[in-house]
């Protein structure tokens, strides 16, 4: 598979990927035997990413972008940075879970991969991977709710990771919403035992109905987000109506910085064109 040009922008690097490209890369780490780390950016990502790099140099949520092998882009927000930098980035390119799983679970139950997911609450887990089964004629997946000591060494991550080796899962998927789910994979990963590892958010509250589903158009045209902020205002008020302007702060200082540096490089090209 040929190698997807990086997007390096705001500190941040994804690889522009479209939703069928991102299935074959899945399929070309269990096929090989891998183990992979899929990650996704979004406008959240993006604001807990420079939160954590302003507090903790070389943080957790950091370390785990610079171990996938490949990050996705989850949000409009993020193809719309990506072509004010000038990146060739398209709407092709946002890869939403609600979206794409549909289609990954159909390649999982095609080729007989075998699926854990760790997440949701209890209850929610067993009813969307209950609907996930029947969907999906022949899917073999497994599932644990997220409600539990993340702590690496409690007794109760213990036992995750125990029932993930035990079932020896060619894909699994962490839905435990941002950072936790980063976390929790940074933390664990030399003791994960699976070959393509995914942090899916909500996806599977979608699925399982206890979260309303944003019509589909929403997504490609960037007002998806306000669809989500209906369904769970108390959850996500911070995330679409105060995150933006922390982000849109860090996009002005970077691009006055930008400036100041190119003027300071070329002090005559900047003054000839002033004239």
């Amino acid at each position: 598979m040929h190698e997807t040009p990086t997007a390096r922008f705001l500190d941040i690097s994804v690889q522009p990927t479209t939703m069928a490209e991102l299935t074959d890369v899945v399929a070309e780490g269990i096929a090989t035997n891998q183990k992979w780390v899929i990650a996704n950016h979004n406008l959240h990502s993006l604001y807990l990413y420079h939160k954590e790099v302003a507090e903790i140099p070389n943080g957790p949520f950091q370390r785990y972008f610079n171990r996938a092998h490949r990050t996705h882009i989850d949000g409009m927000s993020i193809v719309a940075l990506a072509r004010l930098y000038g990146r060739d980035v398209h709407r092709t390119h946002r890869i939403g879970y609600i979206d794409w799983l549909p289609t990954l679970m159909g390649s999982a139950a095609e080729k007989k991969w075998r699926v854990f997911y760790l997440g949701s609450a209890p209850g929610v887990t067993d009813r969307g991977v209950a609907i996930l089964r029947e969907r999906h004629k022949g899917l073999e997946i497994n599932g644990q709710h997220g409600y539990f000591d993340i702590n690496p060494e409690s007794a109760e991550n213990q036992e995750i990771l125990r029932q993930i080796a035990e079932f020896q899962p060619h894909l699994l998927l962490v839905g435990m919403g941002m950072p936790r789910q980063e976390h929790w994979v940074e933390a664990n990963f030399d003791a994960i035992q699976a070959n393509v590892t995914l942090v899916s958010g909500a996806a599977l509250d979608y699925v399982a109905g206890v979260i309303p589903t944003p019509p589909r158009w929403s997504g490609q045209l960037g007002v998806e987000w306000a669809f989500r902020l209906a369904a769970e205002p108390k959850r996500l008020a911070s995330r679409y109506l105060i995150e933006p302007w922390t982000v849109l702060r860090v996009v002005a200082r970077d691009m006055l910085s930008t400036a100041i540096a190119a003027e300071t490089a070329f002090p005559l090209e900047a003054e000839s064109k002033l004239d």
